[in-house]
């Protein structure tokens, strides 16, 4: 589900920003468990929303990390929060920069302010993991209910990037010098 998804996206943001001394992680399993990537029935083969997650933030192995700080408003359900916002930062070595944000929150687009210097001379494109609903996953019949999508809810400023992250959504950001 999109919830799975995002999930997997938080975790994979908490496992950049700490490559200090997280070396490798690895999934298990893959096909047909919980949490699975790819899903089959006899012939037929379907990529889960976790699969997508797992494709985007490929642009974080053997890069570098750029360690960044996201100051956001607390998700709040009962009596528990978490930070509404996590992401993580790096350089490839084509010297390309990939930001990736996850935003919890099921109902609340949060603005996100990025002071980033010298995005006047890079070409910024994106694509967002999302859906309706939480619960909304990838089935045999309809096998793209989830995929990744362009985005393009980011603006320069003066500062650097100004940026609208959707209700329960992963946004993947890529710098590219022109």
């Amino acid at each position: 589900s999109l919830r799975d998804a995002l999930v997997a996206a938080s975790t994979l943001n908490t496992f950049n920003n700490h490559a200090d001394r997280v070396r490798m992680a690895n999934l298990a399993q893959t096909v047909n468990v919980l949490q699975a990537l790819i899903l089959t029935d006899k012939e037929k083969m379907l990529l889960t929303p976790t699969y997508h997650v797992f494709d985007l933030y490929k642009v974080h192995q053997d890069a570098t990390l750029i360690p960044l700080m996201v100051n956001t408003r607390d998700y709040v359900q009962g009596t528990e929060k978490l930070p509404a916002l996590n992401a993580s930062a790096s350089r490839d070595k084509s010297g390309n920069i990939h930001i990736t944000i996850v935003n919890i929150d099921p109902t609340n687009a949060i603005d996100l302010p990025v002071e980033l210097a010298g995005v006047d001379n890079m070409n910024i494109t994106g694509q967002i993991i999302t859906s309706e609903k939480f619960t909304d996953h990838n089935t045999f019949e309809k096998p793209g209910v989830i995929v990744p999508k362009p985005f393009s809810g980011v603006r320069k400023t003066k500062a650097g990037l100004d940026v609208k992250i959707p209700s329960k959504s992963l946004v993947l950001l890529t710098l590219a010098a022109k």
